[in-house]
C-alpha cells in the first residue's frame, strides 16, 4: 500500500503544487503507507533534467520524500507500450485523425444543436467508425493518428474523500498521442498499478481524469486506488496561479526572506492542522515527516479552495 506524487518536470513547482504535494505525503503515512515519487516526464518538449533536479530539491526542502529513488515514467515506456498493445488486440482502441481545433469546433456545434449541449471537453466520436478507405485518405493527406480507447459512453461512479460522491460519463479519451507518446491517462493508470499505489491524492483539477482512468482500470481488470482531491491554491480573483500573481514558487519566495519553515506551516495551517500540532524545526531534517504525520488528521482537509493572498498573510 503506498501514495505518490508525480509532478510534470516542465517548470518549478508553485505553492499550489507543494501543497497537494504535503498532503498526499502526509496522508499516505498518516495511514502507514509507503510513499512514492513519480517524474512525470512524458512530454519531450516541455519536460527537462533541469526542472526535475530543482523541482525534486524544493520538495525535499519542505519535507516531501519518497522511500526510494523518484521512478521516471519515461523510463516505463516499453512497459505502457505493452499494455497499448494488448487494447488493441483487444479492438478497444481505433485511430483519430482530428485536430484540435476540429474537436473543439465541433463540441462547439453540438452545444448549440436542440437536443441539448454535450459535456464539455467530450470527444464527440468523429473517427470511431471511419472506414478503412477513409483513414487511407487522411493518412495520404499527412495526418496522423492518436489511438482513443473506446470507453463506450460508460457512467463513472467514486466516492472521493475531500469532494465526496462524483459520476461522469466517459468520452473515447487518447491513450496514445500522434506523436507515439503514450497519453497520461493511460500511462498514470499503469504506473500506479504497477508500484502498488492505492491512494491518490493530487488537484481537485484532475477529477475530469478521475472517471477516465477508472474506466482504464476496469477493461484492464485493475482494482482502482481511493482518491482525496485536494483545493487548488487561486489567484485573489479565483484564476489558477500563474508568473503574474508574484512569487509563487518556493525560490521566490524564500529570496523575498520568507523562510521554508514559514511557508510550510501555513502549507499545513491550510490544509487544516492546528497551528499548536504542527512540528517545528526544518522540514528538510530526518524524522521531520514522521513526527509531522502523527499528528495530521485526514479529516481536516477543507474543500474550498485557498487564496494565495491568505496564504502570504499568514507567512509575512
Amino acid at each position: 500500500m503506498a501514495g505518490r506524487f508525480a509532478p510534470s518536470p516542465t517548470g518549478d513547482l508553485h505553492v499550489g503544487n507543494l501543497r497537494t504535494a504535503l498532503g498526499a505525503m502526509l496522508l499516505a503515512r498518516s495511514g502507514g503507507r509507503g510513499f512514492l515519487l513519480r517524474v512525470e516526464d512524458l512530454d519531450h518538449v516541455a519536460a527537462s533534467e533541469h526542472h526535475e533536479a530543482r523541482q525534486l530539491d524544493d520538495l525535499a526542502r519542505i519535507g516531501v520524500r519518497g522511500d526510494d529513488e523518484p521512478v521516471r515514467q519515461s523510463d516505463r515506456l516499453h512497459r505502457h507500450l505493452e499494455v497499448v498493445a494488448e487494447l488493441r488486440d483487444r479492438d478497444l482502441l481505433y485511430p483519430c485523425y482530428c485536430t484540435r481545433r476540429e474537436i473543439r469546433e465541433e463540441i462547439e456545434a453540438a452545444a448549440s444543436a436542440p437536443n441539448g449541449p454535450a459535456p464539455p471537453d467530450a470527444y464527440p466520436g468523429t473517427c470511431r467508425h471511419l472506414t478503412r478507405d477513409e483513414r487511407s485518405r487522411l493518412e495520404r493527406d499527412g495526418r496522423r493518428p492518436a489511438w482513443r480507447l473506446r470507453a463506450d459512453d460508460e457512467q463513472i461512479s467514486f466516492v472521493d474523500g475531500i469532494a465526496g460522491e462524483r459520476t461522469g460519463r466517459v468520452d473515447d479519451f487518447v491513450v496514445v498521442r500522434a506523436d507515439g507518446v503514450p497519453a497520461y491517462q493511460l500511462a498514470v493508470v499503469i504506473d500506479d498499478a504497477d508500484a502498488g499505489i492505492d491512494q491518490v491524492a493530487r488537484g481537485d483539477d484532475l477529477i475530469p481524469s478521475t472517471w477516465r482512468q477508472i474506466r482504464l482500470h476496469q477493461l484492464l481488470g485493475l482494482d482502482s486506488p481511493e482518491y482525496w482531491h485536494l483545493p487548488l491554491v487561486v489567484a485573489a480573483d479565483g484564476r489558477r496561479l500563474a508568473k503574474r500573481d508574484g512569487a509563487i514558487s518556493l525560490r521566490d519566495i524564500v529570496s523575498a526572506e520568507v523562510t521554508v519553515e514559514q511557508v510550510v506551516a501555513a502549507l499545513l495551517t491550510s490544509l487544516g492542522m492546528d497551528a499548536d500540532a504542527i512540528v517545528g524545526g526544518d522540514p528538510s531534517a530526518p524524522g521531520w515527516a514522521s513526527a509531522q504525520a502523527q499528528r495530521f488528521d485526514p479529516s481536516s482537509f477543507g474543500s474550498e479552495p485557498v487564496v494565495i493572498d491568505d496564504l502570504r498573510a499568514s507567512w509575512g
